[in-house]
């Protein structure tokens, strides 16, 4: 009997209109378009203003209906959509459940997942598991956070980084043995005293004095971020190909978390890879959470090619980071 494999078969990806430039973002806080783009990379990220829409659902949506578009997808046929989102909607009604009813996903069951940075990468393991069970042929997996809802834009160590946006992808059942082939998922709970958001859960429900002490926004340690960004992702990554005995040349994609540069290229260099190898588009966006993976897979799918080699990486809050290894489908 033929092994079934997880492969994505469609992407799409969605940011808002809005452009938040670094030029802008000397007005509001002390710092330089070239001190955020040498310490970064980033030029500009999208924001989702309210006219535009309310929530990360919006964001979700939009992307979700690209691939219906791209396939020509009943939605009715999705057995199951998951949204990894560090920016549900709200904090009890799931998210990819009105996401799912508002694409006219009826028949599918849905819940939100939540891994912070790494959400859409243990996203892509969980909807695996799912399509290799052989009792589901279509999962809907969608990254999406609206960050600024989060963000205090006087605070110039994180409101210079963050972005929003929505990436999405189809995953079905294949044969040719294409698709998901290893995974290297980590967490270390430790991690979340340096990134994080205090204030909105049950450590801390929200009262009028959390909400003076800007407890509600994210907060993060940058010089240990970095440092436990920069090793484990690396790591990672090059133990998903020697664990595959895939050499530089074996792989055609590095596509990694779009958090900052220096840490895009550390991963690269431990790896061996070129440059012209890897996914990159955090000048545009900044870092968009749980969307930056699928966004790049969006942005560059033209250049995708069946059979291609993917290393994915990522690392998020709490600690959560992680490398898969998928052969690209079509």
């Amino acid at each position: 009997m033929t092994k079934i494999t997880a492969a994505i078969t469609a992407v799409g990806g969605y940011v808002p209109q809005f452009i938040l430039t670094n030029k802008m973002l000397e007005e509001m806080v002390e710092t330089n378009d070239e001190w955020i783009t040498t310490r970064t990379g980033i030029k500009e990220r999208r924001i989702l203003k309210k006219e535009e829409g309310e929530g990360s659902s919006y964001l979700a949506i939009q992307a979700a209906k690209q691939i219906l578009q791209k396939k020509n997808l009943d939605p009715a046929e999705i057995d199951l959509v998951i949204v990894a989102t560090a920016t549900p909607d709200s904090m009890v009604a799931s998210t990819a459940a009105f996401v799912a009813s508002e694409i006219g996903a009826k028949n599918a069951f849905a819940y939100d997942l939540l891994a912070a940075c790494s959400s859409f990468l243990f996203g892509m393991s969980t909807a695996a598991r799912y399509i290799e069970s052989g009792r589901y042929k279509k999962v809907l997996l969608i990254g999406a956070d609206k960050m600024s809802s989060i963000i205090d834009y006087t605070d110039r160590t994180t409101c210079i980084i963050f972005g929003d946006g929505a990436g999405a992808v189809l995953f079905e059942p294949n044969e040719e043995g294409l698709g998901l082939k290893d995974e290297y998922l980590r967490a270390d709970g430790s991690g979340r005293q340096f990134l994080g958001m205090e204030g909105g859960g049950s450590l801390m429900p929200a009262t009028e004095q959390t909400v003076k002490d800007k407890k509600h926004f994210i907060f993060q340690d940058g010089k240990t971020v970095f440092k436990f960004a920069v090793s484990n992702m690396a790591d990672v990554a090059e133990r998903i190909m020697k664990r595959n005995n895939l050499t530089d040349t074996d792989v055609s994609w590095l596509v990694p978390h779009q958090a900052n540069k220096r840490i895009i290229d550390a991963t690269a260099n431990r790896m061996g890879l070129d440059q012209s190898k890897v996914l990159m588009n955090i000048q545009r966006y900044g870092n968009t959470t749980s969307a930056t993976l699928p966004l790049l897979l969006s942005d560059y799918e033209d250049k995708l090619k069946k059979g291609d080699n993917l290393v994915f990486a990522a690392f998020g809050g709490g600690f959560t980071w992680g490398s898969i290894y998928l052969k690209w489908a079509y």
